[in-house]
């Protein structure tokens, strides 16, 4: 006995340390301190969400980031930046957000878990149309709506085409172009009527109206296959320019052909990424992309990627709405585990009031208990002589008490003007005014009882001040600091460079004799202006291009200058080039503004962090860190 006595002594005194280290102060910033669970909970979360696993760090390598992020933190609270009336209604709404599965009573069953896993292992390739309903709508719209639905389904059951009835008659905005269809998906990735239509319809068959938030929706299921789970990549682009003309799309092919018979050759492939992908932002990875499941990526894009069967193999160049792309596989994950899910699923099931099962009044009879409500049986005595539109004037009286507060007859009152009842007993109100009393005071604890929601509203509390500092002081400055950016540039000049180019001219003539006037011209020395002013005087015969182009970026040029494969339709004996190879020289501000905008950004934050860690004194808890494990 005195064994299980000293067993459940060790035990309670090893919960409690480790509950009360979670609050122990880890970090002091200035006046802020930061607990050792609130460091905890980050560190894990974002090591845990990497789109490489060599970018993991140990607690301590962590340390420092978490360190910065909270010092631009501070520095918008020193600005008043979380005073603001746009700061407060933004924060405002997104705690009302997570407070929303806080204030009921959530019921869901472990089938209910089990079957949502099963549809996180599948895939539905299905299309869709839509009929709006607006928002508020009277039941006589929502009717015509329905039926109108209903119309559709039969022609379709009678022998239309879903997707060319997608085109004529849905709603949905983006139907035109893709006739309905929305490629592959699974669990979580759509409303929830809509998502448990997709997965209980046969393939092949359209379901019945669907309602969800959006209006009425048919679904037809083409497919459903095992999910391929997550691929990761990386890519090297040639971006289509908005309005992108076949000759330019043309030039843009041969660049990325050129650049896929140097992968055939031995070229490296980050290399070529990092240096000729148009792809800025993952180019600076090597080209390498956040992790995605097909149904989170275009199909044009995600079908040549998952079909790649070996690691390091790449496709050859694929054509997308947005440009070219070779795509290189570099990792893949299955779908987790039952077990590995799990406790994402029962969170996911709790957020979503759809899925779940919520009930107010056993939540309120929950809090009723705990904050020992008590009815004072004289005051709620008189409620049933009163009417909500009395004229008469009433002496304030108790009604209830709640936490050992007291809520009077006036709160009461305050409660019917404020929802806008203004006639009947009120005694017909009165359920509605505990349960609304007892919510907004079970909302005023939710900090203090659930460490989870704490943090994560303080999560959204400090990066929407961190997107607010950093958009004011380093992206807008960088961008609108035109001194300082010049500045920065001529510093730096030598940091992006042209490879060899040809500088001169294409000339493309419209016959022999034309070609043979230019010739003469050119060698009579006129200027470009001087010689289209004469040749084009009564129909345009000859076009000029000036420009530098590097290897790859225009496909004439190659042919003449780097012994090209012969454009498509193209004739030699009237096209012709002047000009010259060039060396390696610097691009000039406005050739990479873009590249010395977002370096400039760079500079900026460093030396803004260097001022922030001057400003504020930083004091680490070394020995509560090493506590810390790392995952």
């Amino acid at each position: 006995m005195n064994r299980i006595f000293s067993l459940f002594t060790i035990f309670c005194f090893i919960a409690f340390n480790a509950f009360s280290q979670a609050d122990e102060t880890l970090i002091t910033i200035g006046n802020t301190k930061v607990s050792k669970g609130e460091f905890e909970r980050i560190y894990q979360k974002n090591n845990n969400n990497l789109y490489n696993e060599t970018d993991k760090k140990t607690p301590e390598q962590y340390l420092e980031l978490f360190i910065d992020f909270k010092l631009k933190v501070i520095e918008a609270e020193q600005l008043k930046m979380d005073t603001n009336s746009v700061f407060r209604n933004e924060l405002a709404g997104y705690r009302e957000e997570l407070a929303a599965p806080y204030l009921t009573d959530v019921k869901f069953s472990q089938q209910m878990v089990h079957d949502l896993y099963e549809r996180t292992t599948k895939e539905v390739n299905a299309s869709h149309i839509l009929i709006m309903v607006p928002k508020n709508s009277t039941t006589e719209v929502e009717d015509e709506k329905l039926k109108r639905i209903e119309e559709i389904r039969k022609e379709i059951i009678t022998g239309k085409d879903f997707n060319e009835a997608a085109v004529e008659y849905s709603e949905d905005p983006s139907a035109k172009n893709n006739k309905g269809s929305l490629g592959y998906f699974t669990a979580f990735q759509m409303v929830v009527p809509f998502e448990n239509a997709a997965f209980t319809t046969p393939v092949g068959e359209v379901s019945a109206p669907v309602k969800s938030a959006f209006g009425y929706h048919l679904l037809k299921v083409h497919d459903i296959r095992q999910n391929q789970g997550e691929i990761l990549v990386a890519h090297i682009m040639k971006m289509f320019p908005q309005n992108a003309t076949p000759e330019i799309k043309s030039s843009l092919k041969s660049q990325i052909d050129s650049i896929y018979i140097e992968l055939k050759n031995g070229a490296n492939f980050a290399e070529l990424a990092r240096t000729k992908s148009d792809d800025k932002r993952s180019a600076q990875q090597g080209g390498e992309m956040p992790w995605f499941t097909s149904g989170r990526m275009i199909p044009e894009f995600a079908n040549p990627a998952f079909a790649l069967k070996d690691t390091g193999d790449y496709t050859e160049p694929v054509e997308t709405a947005f440009g070219y792309h070779i795509i290189k596989k570099l990792n893949t994950k299955p779908v987790p585990t039952f077990e590995e899910s799990k406790a994402m699923l029962e969170e996911r099931i709790k957020q979503d009031p759809e899925r779940s099962i919520t009930s107010k009044q056993v939540f309120v009879d929950k809090l009723k208990t705990e904050y020992n409500y008590n009815e004072n049986t004289e005051g709620k005595a008189k409620l049933k002589s009163i009417n909500i539109n009395d004229t008469i004037k009433y002496t304030n009286f108790e009604i209830f008490r709640i936490d050992n507060k007291s809520y009077t007859f006036e709160q009461f009152q305050a409660f019917l003007k404020k929802t806008n009842i203004v006639e009947g007993p009120f005694l017909s109100q009165f359920n509605n005014w505990i349960e609304y009393e007892i919510t907004a005071l079970e909302n005023t604890k939710l900090e203090v009882k659930y460490p989870e929601f704490r943090y994560l509203f303080q999560e959204y509390h400090d990066g929407i001040l961190l997107f607010n500092i950093s958009e004011e002081k380093i992206w807008n400055f960088a961008a609108q600091d035109t001194v300082g950016l010049e500045d920065f540039y001529s510093k730096n000049a030598n940091k992006y460079l042209w490879e060899e180019r040809f500088k001169g001219m294409i000339v493309t003539c419209k016959d022999k004799a034309t070609r043979e006037e230019a010739d003469k011209f050119f060698a009579a020395e006129m200027t470009v202006e001087e010689i289209t002013d004469q040749l084009n005087k009564t129909e345009n015969v000859i076009t000029i291009n000036e420009g530098a182009w590097e290897k790859g970026a225009n496909p004439v040029i190659d042919y003449f200058v780097w012994n090209g494969p012969e454009p498509a339709n193209f004739d030699s004996e009237i096209s012709f080039i002047r000009g010259d190879k060039i060396p390696p020289e610097p691009k000039t501000l406005n050739e990479a503004r873009g590249l010395y905008v977002s370096d400039y950004q760079k500079y900026l934050e460093e030396n803004w962090i260097k001022y922030l860690r001057t400003k504020y004194k930083i004091k680490v808890n070394k020995k509560l860190l090493k506590t810390i494990k790392s995952v």
